[in-house]
């Protein structure tokens, strides 16, 4: 890369990271000002990602959809988009996505919103059948103060709502600031035309890496755990000179409940494992993406059809595809063993206030390390809630936050141990949790033994992985979350 390309490129980079320390230290609530679960990115002019900040990796990965879907209405500038329809380039409800136009192309922003509507507090129920169950369905919308005011009506705690709203705007105000400042400063066509060599520059990378790797097809499979039986995720990866094919054909039909995901979370899902297999270096752009093709057949698992929930997949779904793709490459190249596959999402609220965590855990142990313990990887990426924070602004008490120590796998290199998190409710509540891990353990790899499965309960007695109920005050909520497969025998 020439030295004017490396300079551009990290200015864009740093734009996208600005857009993000924004919209955190401006957000209301705390899943998104101390977890950080928001992600932000600049797009050119064609609708192609060219630079993104380092947040969530299904968030990234299916911000393309939502671009497509908001350019077919023709934005214009100074004007911004919303959308959360999982059928139009959205993921699940709460991750509400707003785009604008810049000088140069498009800003992007998405952040999961602690409530969205729906029959459940906090809009993550864990036995949803249908998408309108799980809040307000945004398809492209242009957001003036008319619409936010509609919107938030829907939601509850909407003075928190509309202030993540407003933190999400205040990232666009930024990036059409320093989008034309770049532009002005450096020349409009100077900017473009690094983002074209940005493009092509993480494309030719990624491809030189494909190209290291064995040609062959290898094919793997894995479970997830609904709330009765199990569904198959099949995966077959093609690898063929400079190119990835990776089809889920022979997975699970997409079923009644929420596991279900649309494609764009998939892709995502795809796009991080060989990202992080082949070159977890490339600069983060479109162009990284392209020499990988995902495909499922309409109506499965992970290619689901409205109307369709789809809160968990999201959340777990993804997870599990990252763990059979990565499991399928580990039949040409070594892999770490399965970490804790699941975000362990926990939900509580009433109508005055809704909180919403996921949980860190065991990961897998990799060819040369044990595995970390007690973090948030793969499909997440967030920062857990401090105490603190979570007892100073909700009605919560955190009775015990521990490592879960054991529960990482034996082998050559140890997996991670998980997470043991104990929350006691100090007034009447809805409690939801969707986790996953709970019926089969994370795999170990090479011989190493499987993490400790994960483990709920509610007062001291156990609790299913799935699960929506009522609390009153002084309950206790405990999550134990898995461990990571150990690697080697």
């Amino acid at each position: 890369m020439t030295i004017e390309l490396q300079i551009l490129g990290s200015l864009l980079r740093a734009i996208a990271e600005e857009m993000g320390a924004v919209l955190v230290r401006s957000a209301f609530s705390a899943n998104i000002k101390e977890r950080r679960d928001c992600s932000t990115a600049l797009f050119d002019e064609r609708g192609r990602m060219v630079a993104q900040a380092e947040h969530i990796p299904v968030h990234l990965g299916a911000m393309p959809d939502a671009v497509a879907a908001v350019m077919a209405h023709d934005p214009q500038r100074g004007q911004v988009w919303a959308l959360n329809d999982p059928y139009t380039g959205g993921t699940h409800l709460p991750d509400i996505t707003l785009v604008s136009r810049t000088e140069a192309g498009f800003a992007v922003t998405r952040a999961h919103h602690a409530d969205v509507g729906g029959r459940e507090p906090g809009s993550m129920p864990a036995d949803s059948r249908t998408l309108s169950e799980e809040g307000v369905v945004i398809p492209p919308t242009l957001l003036d103060d008319d619409a936010v005011a509609r919107l938030v009506a829907q939601m509850r705690n909407p003075d928190e709502r509309r202030g993540d709203l407003r933190a999400q705007l205040a990232a666009h105000r930024l990036a059409e600031q320093r989008v034309a400042e770049l532009c002005a400063k450096r020349g409009k066509d100077a900017v473009t035309a690094a983002m074209d060599e940005l493009h092509a520059y993480s494309e030719r990378a990624m491809r030189a890496g494909i190209a290291q790797l064995p040609d062959g097809r290898y094919e793997a499979c894995d479970v997830l755990e609904p709330i009765a039986g199990d569904l198959e995720l099949r995966a077959a990866v093609t690898i063929e000179g400079d190119g990835v094919a990776i089809d889920f054909e022979g997975t699970s039909p997409q079923h009644a409940g929420n596991l279900n995901c649309p494609l764009a979370v998939a892709r995502s899902a795809c796009f991080y494992v060989v990202r992080v297999l082949v070159d977890p270096d490339v600069p983060a752009s479109g162009g990284a993406f392209a020499p990988v093709t995902v495909t499922a057949p309409a109506g499965c698992l992970v290619n689901a059809r409205p109307p369709a929930a789809v809160a968990a997949g999201n959340v777990e779904t993804s997870s599990r595809i990252v763990d059979v793709v990565m499991r399928a490459f580990g039949q040409a190249i070594d892999v770490p063993a399965q970490g804790q596959g699941t975000m362990n999402n926990v939900t509580l609220g009433n109508e005055r206030f809704t909180y919403y965590e996921t949980i860190g855990g065991g990961q897998g142990a990799c060819p040369g390390a044990d595995g970390p313990s007690g973090v948030h990887v793969a499909m997440s990426n967030t920062l857990s809630t401090p105490v603190e924070a979570l007892e100073l602004q909700y009605p919560l008490r955190v009775e015990r936050y521990a490592l879960r120590l054991g529960s990482g796998g034996d082998g050559q290199h140890r997996g991670g141990d998980g997470v043991m998190r104990e929350l006691r409710v100090l007034e009447d509540c809805r409690l939801s949790i969707i986790s996953e891990r709970r019926a089969h353990a994370p795999a170990g790899e090479r011989g190493g033994a499987p993490g400790a499965r994960g483990r709920n309960l509610v007062n001291g007695e156990p609790a299913p992985g799935k699960l929506t109920r009522e609390l009153t005050e002084g309950d206790v909520v405990t999550i134990e979350t898995p461990g990571g497969g150990g690697w080697g025998g």
